[in-house]
C-alpha cells in the first residue's frame, strides 16, 4: 500500500455458529499474494474466535489478529475499535481489513465507524457481508422448529433472533447462505428468494462450508444508497391513496402492483407473466398499506402483535388516536414486533415549522386536513393473504379526533414497546433500550 491511500475494509457478520471463522480461514488460506489484517471479536472473556483464525492461519495472536474481547463492538466497544482500526493501519502494512462482528451484532454500525470516526481518514468500506445460516434461518421464517429464538447480548439480556437476522441481511452487500447442506433444495431457494425480498440488489452466494470466493468476498460491493426492501417497497408503490378523498379509504388503497384483479386468498392463481421467480415460485410478495386516518390502539396491538406467520418482515408508520401527535414506527421480524414513539409528526409542530420543513421537503406526502398523519406499512411475505391483512387493520380505523386511549404505545421520543416476542406472551410489554426509525 502507497502511502496516503486508504485501505479497503469488508465487514463480516452473521449469527452465533452461522460460520463467520470458517469462513475467515478460507479466506487467509486462501488470500494468495494478498496481505490481509483481521480483526475478530468475540462475546466471552475468552476471544475463541481470535484463537482459531490464529490457529488455523499459522498466525499469533497480535500478529495480524486484533483482539478484542468482553463487549460488541458495534456498540460497547466502538471506542475499542477505532483505536485498535487507526493502530493498525499506522503500525502495519496491508492490502486489505476484514472485521469479524460479533454474533450478536450488526455489519451496518460497524461500517458506520469507518466513514464517521478518525478511521474514515485511513479506510474505505468495500462491503458488508453476512453470513447467513441457512437451516436456521429456514426453520425461523419456515415451517420449522428453531433451536433457538434469541440471541444473547453481553450484559446477559436477550433479543429475539429472528430481528437480529433480518437485520444483518438488510444491511449486507454480500449474503453468504452457508450451511447448504443442511436444507432441501427447496428450503434453500425459499430462503433465498426471502434474502432477495429482504435486500434488493444484494449478492448471495451459497455455500457449505464458507468457501466463498476469495475476489468476490474481498470486492468493492458497498452501496451505501441501496435501499432495503421494505424501503423500496414504499419508493416503488404508485397506487394512489384513496383515503384522500373519503378519510378511511376504501379496500383499493392497498396497493397490489400488477395483480389488484386477483385472489389474493391463494398466491397460486395469480398470472406471473410480469411476476419474479420469488414470487411466481414461492409467493414471496411485499404489499403496501396506507390509510389516512387513526388506528384504536388497543387492536392495532392485537394486529400487529400477532401477524400471520407468512409474513417474514414489516415495517412502516403509525397514526394511533388518543396519541394523534405522536408519530409511531413499527417493526416486525417473524416472530418479533415491536412500537417505538419516533417523535413527533409534522403536522402537530407550530406551523411555521411546518412551513419550513415543508419547503426542504418537498417530496413529504402531504394531507391538507391531516398533514403527514397517517399509517404506512410494508409487508413482505410468502403467501401473505394481503386482502385479510389489510381488512384487519381496516376493521380498527377510527376517524380522526376520536376519543381513545393510548394504552401501552409509548409517546416519550425513542421509548418502544413489544407487541410480540418470542421468549414472551403476545403481549404489550416494555422492553429496555430505545429503537429509532432506522433501527429495528
Amino acid at each position: 500500500m502507497n502511502a496516503g491511500e486508504t485501505i479497503p475494509v469488508t465487514v463480516l457478520g452473521g449469527s452465533l455458529g452461522a460460520g463467520k471463522t470458517t469462513l475467515l480461514n478460507h479466506l487467509l488460506t486462501h488470500a494468495g499474494d494478498r496481505d490481509i489484517a483481521v480483526l475478530v471479536n468475540d462475546m466471552g472473556s475468552v476471544n475463541v474466535d481470535a484463537e482459531l483464525v490464529a490457529e488455523e492461519s499459522d498466525l499469533a495472536v497480535g500478529d495480524g489478529v486484533t483482539e478484542l474481547s468482553n463487549g460488541c463492538i458495534c456498540c460497547e466497544l466502538q471506542d475499542d475499535l477505532e483505536t485498535a482500526v487507526v493502530r493498525l493501519a499506522r503500525e502495519r502494512s496491508f492490502d486489505h481489513l476484514v472485521v469479524e462482528a460479533s454474533g450478536v451484532s450488526e455489519p451496518g454500525p460497524v461500517a458506520r465507524l469507518f466513514v464517521a470516526s478518525r478511521a474514515a481518514a485511513r479506510y474505505d468500506v468495500a462491503g458488508l457481508a453476512t453470513v447467513v445460516d441457512a437451516r436456521l434461518f429456514a426453520d425461523t421464517f419456515g415451517d420449522g422448529d428453531p433451536d433457538r429464538t434469541v440471541a444473547e447480548e453481553g450484559d446477559g439480556s436477550v433479543r429475539p433472533l429472528s430481528d437480529l437476522l433480518v437485520e444483518q441481511v438488510e444491511s449486507a452487500d454480500l449474503v453468504v447462505l452457508n450451511k447448504r447442506d443442511l436444507v432441501s433444495d427447496a428450503e434453500l431457494a425459499a430462503v433465498r428468494d426471502a434474502v432477495e425480498a429482504l435486500r434488493p440488489g444484494a449478492t448471495v452466494v451459497e455455500t457449505t462450508r464458507g468457501d466463498v470466493d476469495v475476489d468476490l468476498l474481498l470486492s468493492d460491493l458497498h452501496d451505501p444508497d441501496a435501499p432495503v426492501g421494505w424501503r423500496a417497497a414504499l419508493e416503488s408503490d404508485t397506487g394512489g391513496d384513496e383515503s384522500d378523498r373519503d378519510g378511511h379509504g376504501g379496500h383499493d388503497d392497498h396497493d397490489h402492483g400488477d395483480h389488484s384483479d386477483h385472489d389474493h386468498g391463494d398466491h397460486n392463481d395469480h398470472d406471473h407473466g410480469d411476476t419474479t421467480h420469488a414470487e411466481a415460485t414461492y409467493g414471496v410478495t411485499s404489499f403496501v398499506y396506507r390509510r389516512r386516518a387513526p388506528l384504536d390502539p388497543e387492536g392495532a396491538a392485537a394486529v400487529l402483535g400477532d401477524l400471520p406467520d407468512s409474513v417474514v418482515r414489516a415495517k412502516g408508520s403509525l397514526w394511533v388516536a388518543g396519541a394523534e401527535d405522536v408519530h409511531f414506527t413499527y417493526s416486525q421480524a417473524g416472530p418479533s414486533a415491536y412500537v417505538a414513539a419516533a417523535g413527533p409528526w409534522v403536522a402537530s409542530r407550530p406551523e411555521f415549522e411546518q412551513d419550513t420543513y415543508r419547503r426542504n421537503h418537498p417530496e413529504l406526502d402531504w394531507h391538507d386536513d391531516h398533514g403527514d398523519r397517517r399509517t404506512e406499512l410494508v409487508f413482505i411475505g410468502r403467501g401473505m393473504d394481503e386482502d385479510a391483512l389489510a381488512a384487519a387493520l381496516d376493521a380498527h380505523l377510527l376517524d380522526p379526533g376520536a376519543s381513545a386511549d393510548a394504552g401501552d404505545f409509548p409517546t416519550d421520543p425513542g421509548e418502544e414497546v413489544a407487541l410480540a416476542e418470542p421468549t414472551r406472551e403476545r403481549e404489550s410489554v416494555p422492553t429496555t433500550g430505545a429503537a429509532s426509525e432506522g433501527g429495528r
